[in-house]
């Protein structure tokens, strides 16, 4: 995107306006409200048609009488092919990039955007949004694989591939939410009976996924308890949908459908007190999914209200702490005696011991830090921007995620091509010397790093 966004106040005179965005050397004017969220945007396409309607005289209105309501935007996290294919839907040469409260922080164009390469592949499009069903849906997640593939292809690391793939992931739920609360109106259960938040739990709220997924969602409310069942009937459908778009159900029941996932905020509240202050090994399974969270429906600022809640209540139990760290700790088994790797009819399941124990050193740290991030390499960057970790360690951090995301997602892609159903188990023969070579390092180097993330005892 180009930032800063020209922008200005809707009672400015279009004149002025025309005056700025010339000086600017820009084609377009965002146009905001008080609260600086936009509201409208005016182009050199607005400005001819008012001419040739108004004549001169258009020229004597405000920015917001003849600007465009209708404002066409992408998140500031959005991946290209969502802007690329969402410009081509609607026929515009201009979106303004939003932060989560509306705010512009910069423009795309059509001209940008042809200096980005891009396969067919990439243009995935920004048809989640407009999915009027489970069926147009899961042609969506049908077509990740084939994403994946076209992806890789480019160059495109694997970590950048698995934040598409979640990104996805974390846009298919939040519209079947929508499509959820749709329909319940439809069948008179009215609105929601209070504020509520849809939340992708696990790798799709690290924004590490990759074909190997199933559903992992929570809802939280500020209701009461007779609430529950609005929200438990939302639930229900919620996890219906994704499950008939092929996003199967979690076999842990880790679903916003089941009550143990669906709490008011003080119910969860409750709820965290008990996992870090009675902590247990299925305590530690609850806090790999939860704490990575991202609110991807209703309102985000009661999630965040959450997710600080959470971190504070974690953040002090120092036995909590301790506990977490020495299941990390315990986490092993990849690397025989010899150097070799450790596996089962062929196979090594990367996820158990390749990025879980990854996963959970970052969440570990972040949280002792009270830091927000969720996103492993985020965590790891924001532990190097507090000189919690030395540089040399924050490099072989990330090095280490990209080889253990890579080895898997080329795993999957070619079980796919031959019929078998994606899974984290790698089959290390299938890869060449050098990729093996590379993978045992990952492998031993993360053994070190566990110790660097205070976690060995």
């Amino acid at each position: 995107m180009s930032s800063p966004v020209l922008s200005a106040p809707t009672t400015l005179s279009l004149s002025d306006a025309i005056q700025r965005m010339y000086a600017a050397k820009v084609s377009s004017i965002v146009a905001i409200d008080e609260a600086g969220c936009t509201v409208g945007i005016f182009t050199e396409r607005d400005l001819l048609r008012l001419l040739s309607t108004s004549g001169p005289a258009g020229l004597d209105t405000s920015l917001g009488e003849t600007m465009t309501r209708s404002v066409a935007s992408v998140p500031v996290d959005a991946f290209v092919y969502v802007a690329l294919a969402r410009m081509a839907r609607t026929g515009l040469r201009h979106l303004v990039v939003v932060d989560p409260d509306s705010r512009p922080l910069g423009m795309i164009t059509g001209s940008a955007l042809l200096k980005v390469r891009a396969t067919e592949a990439l243009v995935l499009g920004d048809s989640v949004e407009s999915a009027r069903d489970s069926d147009e849906m899961g042609a969506i997640v049908a077509n990740l694989p084939r994403l994946a593939s076209g992806l890789l292809a480019e160059g495109v690391t694997a970590r950048n591939i698995a934040s598409v793939i979640a990104l996805v992931l974390r846009d298919l739920t939040a519209r079947a939410a929508e499509l959820a609360e749709l329909s319940m109106q439809d069948d008179g259960w009215g609105p929601a009976p209070a504020r509520y938040a849809v939340m992708v739990l696990g790798s799709a709220g690290r924004g590490e996924s990759l074909l190997a997924f199933d559903q992992d969602n929570a809802l939280v409310h500020d209701g009461r308890p007779s609430d529950d069942s609005w929200f438990a009937e939302l639930g229900r459908r919620l996890n219906a949908t994704l499950a008939a778009a092929g996003i199967p159900l979690c076999n842990g029941k880790v679903m916003a459908g089941e009550a143990a996932w669906r709490k008011s905020l003080d119910e969860w509240r409750d709820e965290i007190a008990r996992w870090v202050y009675s902590v247990e090994n299925q305590t530690v399974m609850y806090c790999d999914i939860f704490f990575d969270f991202q609110p991807v429906w209703g309102d985000r600022a009661l999630a965040e209200d959450l997710r600080k809640m959470a971190i504070e209540t974690a953040s002090c139990s120092g036995f909590f702490l301790r506990y977490l760290a020495q299941n990390v700790a315990g986490m092993d088994g990849s690397i025989g005696l010899f150097g070799t790797l450790v596996t089962v009819n062929g196979r090594l399941n990367l996820k158990k011991f390749g990025l879980l124990p990854l996963v959970s050193a970052a969440r570990l740290r972040a949280i002792r830090a009270h830091l927000p991030q969720t996103g492993t390499d985020e965590r790891f960057i924001a532990l190097h921007a507090a000189d919690a970790l030395h540089p040399d360690d924050l490099r072989d951090f990330n090095e280490v995620l990209e080889i253990l995301l890579r080895t898997m997602l080329e795993q999957q892609l070619t079980d796919i091509g031959i019929g078998i159903a994606p899974s984290p188990r790698i089959e290390p023969k299938c890869f060449d010397k050098r990729a093996r070579t590379r993978l045992r390092w990952a492998l031993k180097r993360l053994q070190t790093l566990k110790f660097v993330c205070g976690v060995g005892g």
